[in-house]
């Protein structure tokens, strides 16, 4: 990367959106900043060309998603618990919507955020996650049912 101000203006543009899918698949706010900052070093490392910002994006997503994976599948973090007993959140109902959406395994809460928080359809899911396309939308109909179960069951 040559120019100084690209990597402050990419930050800018991407770490909310990088933040939110990292925090989605870790879980763990600290965890998610490290992933976050990974994939930006990575970015410097390979200096990567781009023909739009789209594919920018996806790349960068690309990248944080293969590192949380990487997070999850080591061996540390299953002798690990989680501190907080709650989330914090605007209002009751979202802090417990929050709560059951973290309670989903790790690869359905992914998919979750990246179809209705990004806005991503199926198909761009997949090729962010390398995953499958019918892989992808069976994961996300099995966390509906999940969520659909587990908030019935507060009511």
């Amino acid at each position: 990367m040559t120019d100084p101000g690209r990597l402050e203006l990419l930050v800018c543009t991407y770490e909310h959106a990088m933040y939110r899918t990292a925090l989605a698949i870790l879980g763990d706010c600290h965890e998610a900043e490290d992933a976050v900052q990974d994939a930006f070093v990575k970015y410097l490392e390979k200096a990567p060309a781009f023909a739009s910002g789209e594919h920018e994006r996806a790349w960068l997503l690309r990248v944080l998603i293969n590192g949380c994976k990487s997070r999850l599948r080591a061996p540390w973090r299953r002798r690990t618990t989680p501190l907080l007993d709650t989330y914090p959140a605007a209002a009751e109902e979202e802090r417990l919507a929050l709560e059951e959406i973290s309670a989903l395994p790790p690869k359905e809460r992914a998919v979750i955020h990246l179809y209705y928080y990004e806005g991503y359809p199926t198909a761009e899911i997949a090729a962010l996650t390398g995953e499958r396309e019918g892989t992808v939308r069976s994961r996300l109909t099995r966390a509906r049912a999940r969520l659909r179960e587990l908030l019935k069951g507060e009511t």
